[in-house]
């Protein structure tokens, strides 16, 4: 179901771009008149960062680059968890072994995915839902959400 919601003409327009990233990346916001039991999971540290991550779409990406403009992988989650308040490691193997290991039906929104090889954890993306993650993927590309492509996958909550 897609809820409609007008916005009045008094709030900035950073303000509604704001809104519609929460909803596009599947979160929930106080709309004036909604029920109380609407919870606000914005307040979270890794929706937080995946509310980050979701504002660099568009961003480049280029090898080693950790933000604000240009990501890889691992500089775009750990850019967008260091907004929210919680520093990371900068490669994807270094953030694999700060993470709490999680299954696949207790991840959540924000919770870090990474991709292992032959040789290890060789890519990360934040986990949007629905199994998708927003991720810088490679060079000649920008970051982007998309669907998690492998079963080679594993996820970690951020301790």
């Amino acid at each position: 179901m897609i809820a409609h919601i007008r916005i009045p003409r008094m709030v900035s327009r950073a303000s509604a771009v704001s809104a519609l990233t929460v909803a596009a990346v599947g979160g929930t916001i106080a709309v004036p008149g909604s029920p109380p039991e609407a919870k606000a999971t914005a307040t979270t540290v890794a929706f937080k960062a995946l509310r980050i991550a979701a504002s660099q779409r568009g961003a480049p990406y280029v090898y080693g680059a950790a933000g604000p403009h240009r990501f890889d992988c691992s500089g775009l989650t750990q850019y967008a968890y260091k907004g929210a308040g919680k520093p990371l490691p900068r490669t994807a193997a270094a953030q694999y072994n700060r993470t709490r290991p999680i299954t696949a039906s207790s991840r959540t929104r924000g919770d870090l995915v990474f991709f292992h090889g032959s040789r290890g954890v060789y890519h990360v993306g934040l986990y949007a839902g629905d199994g998708r993650i927003w991720h810088a993927p490679k060079t000649g590309t920008v970051v982007r959400l998309e669907r998690i492509w492998t079963r080679h996958v594993s996820y970690g909550k951020v301790r």
